[in-house]
C-alpha cells in the first residue's frame, strides 16, 4: 500500500479539494500505470521490481470483474490515485475474501486521497458481501498501518523476510477486516 497521510492530517484542510471517486475506465490506464510505476521504483508498497507496461495495466484492469472493482480518485480531470479489490485466491472457498490495494501519487500523499479510496473500497466490499478484507503492508510503512487500523483492520501476523527489494529482505504484515 502506498503511504497516504500522517496521523492527524485533515485531508482537504491541507489544501486539496475532495476528489471524485468512480469506477476506473480504460482512459485511466496511463495515469494508473504511472502512479503504480512510481511506487514500483521508489517504495516497498509493491514488491514488483519492474515498471508495468500500459498493456499489462490494461490486462490487469480487464481481469477485475464487478465483484473485484477498481476505483480511481479524480480531481479536475487528473487521476490522483486508485484502489482495487482483488481475489485472495482462485480457490472457491475464498470467494468471500478479497485483498485491498491502493496507490496515490506522491505529490498528493498525506491529503486524504488514500483514506477516501480505502473508505470507498471498504463500503463497496460490504455491498458485495465480502466477509473478510486482507491487506499486506511492508515493514516500515507506519502511515499505511495507521490508516488501515483506523478503518477497522487488525494485524493478524507477520511474514518474515518474504520480499527482497532495494538490497534488503522485507517483512510483510498481514491485516484483516471482518465484514458485516
Amino acid at each position: 500500500m502506498t503511504p497516504d497521510r500522517a496521523p492527524g492530517d485533515a485531508g482537504s484542510e491541507v489544501g486539496l479539494d475532495p476528489p471524485t471517486l468512480r469506477a476506473a475506465r480504460e482512459e485511466d490506464i496511463p495515469a494508473m500505470a504511472a502512479i503504480y510505476n512510481e511506487a514500483v521504483l521508489t517504495t516497498v508498497a509493491t514488491f514488483d521490481t519492474e515498471p508495468r507496461s500500459l498493456e499489462a495495466q490494461r490486462e490487469w484492469l480487464r481481469d477485475h470483474d464487478p465483484g473485484h472493482p477498481v476505483l480511481v480518485a479524480e480531481l479536475r480531470g487528473r487521476v490522483l490515485g486508485w484502489a482495487s479489490l482483488s481475489s485472495w485466491s482462485d480457490r472457491r472457498a475464498y470467494d468471500g475474501t478479497a485483498e485491498v490495494s491502493f496507490y496515490v501519487r506522491s505529490d498528493v500523499r498525506g491529503r486524504g486521497v488514500g483514506r477516501a479510496l480505502l473508505t470507498s473500497l471498504i463500503a463497496r466490499a460490504d455491498e458485495l458481501a465480502r466477509h473478510v478484507l486482507l491487506a499486506r503492508i511492508a515493514d516500515g510503512n507506519a502511515v499505511s498501518v495507521h490508516l488501515h487500523e483506523a478503518l477497522g483492520f487488525q494485524r493478524v501476523g507477520v511474514m518474515k523476510e518474504v520480499g527482497f527489494k532495494f538490497g534488503r529482505w522485507i517483512d510483510v504484515h498481514l491485516f484483516e477486516r471482518m465484514g458485516p
